[in-house]
C-alpha cells in the first residue's frame, strides 16, 4: 500500500477513502472513522446539485455539514444539468470543502431514471460539459467516481477517465462493477489495471476490498494509487487502521467484542450528542453492521430494534454486553484456576 498521494495540492495520508454511502457517511459517521485511524479522505454522502441551490432544502445543507477536525474532506454531489452542478461546487468550495466528487455511480433508480449517477454513463458529450463547467466554476481540486459502464457490453470508463483527463480533473475512482451489476458478482479489478494505464491522473481502485490483504492485492494487481472503501467500512470501522498496520508491519489487531462494545456505545453517543432528528432510526441501522461476529449478536440486534428512545438503546447496549463481557471474564477466570491448580 501507498503511504500517501495526493491529488493536486491535496496530500492524502495514508492512501485510503472512505467511499461516500447515502444514508451513511453524515458527519457522525465520518468523525467516528477518522477517530478510528487510518483513513486519508473522507467523503460526504452524494448530495443533490438542486438540492444544493435550493435554500429551503435542510436535507442537502444537513449532508454538507462538517467540523473542522474531518480535513481533508470531499463533497460529492449528483445532478444532470452543467449549470447547476456548477453553482453547487462552487458553493461547495465557499463552505470550505478540500476536494469536489462527482457522481456518476449510484445504480439506484430513482437517481437513475433523473439522469443522474451512473445514469449519465450513456451520455459521455453531457458529461463532457458537465466536467468542463465545473472545473471552469471552481479552484479546488476536481474529482469524479464512476461505474466502468452500463452494462459489459457498454464500458465507457477508459473513454470517460480520458475526457476527465482533458478537462482538467485532478483523479478519478473506479467501482469496478457496471451499473447493471449493481452490488452482486466479482468486481473487475482488470479494468481499474487497464484504466490505471490509460491517464496519468490518480487513480482511486473500488470494489470487493473487505479485508487489508485485499487493499494490498488491489494495489499489486492495478497499480492504482489509493484504494476506496464503502460497504466494508460500515460493517468494519477498523478497516482503515488495519490497513495501516499491515502495511507497516505485516499484521493487524482483530477487534475483540470488548472493543465492539466501545465502538457501539462511542458511535450512538455521538448520534445522540448531535442531535440528528433520526438518531434512533441511525442506530438502528448500524446495529446489523456493528454487531457482526458478536457473540449473541441477534439478540442486541432484536432488543435495539424494539427499543424506542434514544435512551433505551443505550441500556439495551449496556446491559447486553455487560452479560457478554462477564461471561468472558468468567470463561478467563475458570481458565487461569485450572492452569494455577496443574
Amino acid at each position: 500500500m501507498p503511504a500517501e498521494f495526493a491529488i493536486r495540492e491535496v496530500k492524502i495520508a495514508p492512501a485510503t477513502v472512505l467511499a461516500p454511502m447515502a444514508g451513511v457517511t453524515d458527519t457522525v459517521f465520518r468523525r467516528f472513522i477518522r477517530d478510528t485511524g487510518g483513513c486519508g479522505l473522507i467523503m460526504t454522502e452524494f448530495t443533490s446539485a438542486d438540492g444544493v441551490l435550493r435554500s429551503k432544502d435542510k436535507k442537502a445543507k444537513r449532508y454538507l455539514h462538517f467540523y473542522e477536525d474531518e480535513h481533508p474532506i470531499s463533497s460529492q454531489l449528483f445532478g444532470s444539468d452543467p449549470n447547476t452542478l456548477a453553482e453547487a461546487a462552487k458553493m461547495c468550495e465557499g463552505l470550505g470543502f478540500d476536494l469536489i466528487d462527482l457522481n456518476l455511480g449510484c445504480p439506484a433508480k430513482k437517481v437513475v431514471k433523473c439522469n443522474g449517477g451512473s445514469g449519465l454513463l450513456r451520455d459521455l458529450p453531457l458529461i463532457g460539459k458537465i466536467f468542463s463547467s465545473v472545473r471552469a466554476a471552481i479552484s479546488i481540486p476536481f474529482t469524479v467516481k464512476f461505474r466502468a459502464g452500463w452494462n459489459d457490453k457498454e464500458l465507457v470508463f477508459l473513454n470517460l477517465a480520458r475526457v476527465a483527463e482533458d478537462c482538467g480533473l485532478n483523479a478519478v475512482a473506479m467501482h469496478a462493477r457496471t451499473r447493471e451489476m449493481g452490488y452482486s458478482g466479482q468486481a473487475q479489478w482488470d479494468w481499474i489495471r487497464d484504466l490505471k494505464q490509460s491517464v496519468k491522473i490518480p487513480v482511486i481502485g473500488n470494489g470487493d476490498i473487505r479485508t487489508p490483504e485485499d487493499a494490498a492485492a488491489m494495489v499489486a494487481h492495478t497499480g492504482c494509487d489509493a484504494v476506496m472503501i464503502g460497504r466494508s467500512a460500515a460493517s468494519n470501522p477498523w478497516i482503515f487502521r488495519q490497513i495501516a498496520q499491515y502495511t507497516t508491519t505485516g499484521r493487524y489487531d482483530v477487534p475483540a467484542e470488548a472493543d465492539r462494545y466501545n465502538m457501539i456505545r462511542t458511535y450512538f453517543q455521538m448520534l445522540i450528542e448531535e442531535e440528528l432528528p433520526d438518531a434512533p432510526g441511525k442506530m438502528k441501522q448500524f446495529a446489523s453492521w456493528f454487531t457482526h461476529g458478536v457473540y449473541n449478536g441477534s439478540h442486541l440486534r432484536k432488543a435495539i430494534y424494539d427499543a424506542k428512545t434514544e435512551e433505551r438503546i443505550l441500556e439495551e447496549v449496556e446491559r447486553f454486553f455487560e452479560n457478554v463481557l462477564g461471561r468472558q471474564s468468567s470463561v478467563v477466570s475458570e481458565t487461569e484456576s485450572i492452569v494455577v491448580s496443574r
